[in-house]
């Protein structure tokens, strides 16, 4: 087999927005709780009328670096990939992310699913050498922490 062409990648683009000044003034100095994580993740995407999958990349210092939409699904669910996930985190170099979905029924009880995807995820950012800090929850009630349960 001859290889004809060698293609280099010199350049991935990397679209970046302004988060909206509404939510900055919420945007915690360090996540020290998963307290300060839901508070914040909740002012983003609590009254989403589907569900939204995000991610938070953090710097060493627990700071954030990064707000990212993954992943937009429907009412009740939504496909979530780990590439798609890691992807905004190895983009922003960060050193851990928390992951976050809202539950537009209000009701912020985890599904076995939800499980699954949050301990898929946290093997392959053991692989790549990114934490995954947390799992999250929220409605516009309220809030759970994955991690605080006992669940990943």
């Amino acid at each position: 087999m001859k290889l004809n062409k060698v293609i280099e990648i010199v350049r991935i683009k990397q679209e970046i927005r302004e988060v909206e000044e509404a939510y900055t003034s919420l945007l915690p100095k360090q996540i020290r709780s998963p307290k300060d994580a839901i508070e914040f993740i909740q002012a983003m995407i609590a009254e989403e009328d589907r569900e939204v999958f995000f991610v938070l990349c953090l710097n060493v210092k627990n700071q954030i670096i990064a707000v990212h939409k993954s992943h937009v699904g429907s009412l009740n669910a939504s496909i979530v990939h780990p590439r798609e996930v890691f992807k905004s985190a190895i983009l922003n170099n960060a050193g851990s992310i928390i992951v976050a979905h809202n539950h537009p029924s209000g009701n912020c009880q985890y599904s076995p699913e939800d499980i699954e995807v949050s301990k898929r995820l946290l093997e392959a950012g053991e692989i790549m050498g990114i934490e995954v800090l947390d799992s999250i929850i929220v409605s516009h009630e309220d809030g759970i922490s994955l991690k605080e349960k006992g669940l990943i």
